[in-house]
């Protein structure tokens, strides 16, 4: 009896065994696959970037609690450098509206205004529920088949990446990142599994939770 029980624990414990270095390996080759497919397209600085119609500035929380998110304000900052650059002409604004207390595209509009840029070029997305949706949107809702995304380094590396899956072309400009501190480190995690993510969206066919009416740019 005691011979069987060991057995059966032995077989448990290399099934768990087996799962933890599949997990460990699929996450590893997602970390890798996506900036290594993306790094020819993921810029620093604005010179180098080339000239296009529009931006998509990718949404997070205008604010932390009682603080400001750098995040959010970090992006604005890196839009405008575009805008004054003079590499694009219009910014599509998406991000998460799922509650009538919560609207980033709202925010980063008031932002970009507060930052000189014209309200006439600023276009809301309040669908980009997800990176997945605000990158296909801004093909199937606003027309661009070639694009400037606007974020920090590592979500532009993943934008990127899943523009060039559903055949677009974008490039990523890099806004300043955040040093290491306990937010930032939650955000660097739950990186790590968004990229996972990613593989399984493209595995199920996974799209934008909404699309609707066209919009001209």
């Amino acid at each position: 009896m005691k011979n069987r029980t060991k057995k059966i624990l032995k077989r448990i414990l290399l099934i768990i065994f087996i799962i933890l270095i599949f997990i460990v390996s699929v996450i590893a080759f997602a970390n890798w696959k996506i900036p290594h497919d993306s790094k020819d397209y993921v810029h620093n600085s604005v010179d180098s970037i080339p000239v296009q119609k529009a931006a998509l500035v990718l949404g997070t929380a205008k604010n932390i609690g009682n603080r400001p998110n750098m995040y959010f304000v970090y992006r604005i900052q890196a839009a405008k450098e575009l805008y004054e650059a003079g590499k694009v002409q219009a910014f599509v604004v998406s991000g998460d509206n799922s509650r009538k207390d919560y609207n980033e595209a709202e925010d980063m509009r008031q932002a970009l205004i507060e930052a000189g840029v014209p309200d006439s070029i600023i276009h809301p997305d309040y669908a980009g529920l997800r990176t997945l949706d605000s990158v296909v949107r801004m093909s199937e809702i606003f027309g661009q088949k070639s694009f400037i995304i606007v974020s920090q380094e590592f979500h532009n590396e993943r934008a990127v990446f899943l523009a060039q899956y559903y055949g677009l072309e974008a490039y990523g400009y890099n806004a300043k990142d955040l040093s290491l501190n306990r937010s930032s480190y939650r955000t660097k995690v739950r990186e790590l599994f968004a990229r996972v993510k990613v593989f399984v969206d493209i595995a199920t066919g996974k799209g934008p939770k909404y699309l609707g009416d066209k919009i001209e740019i």
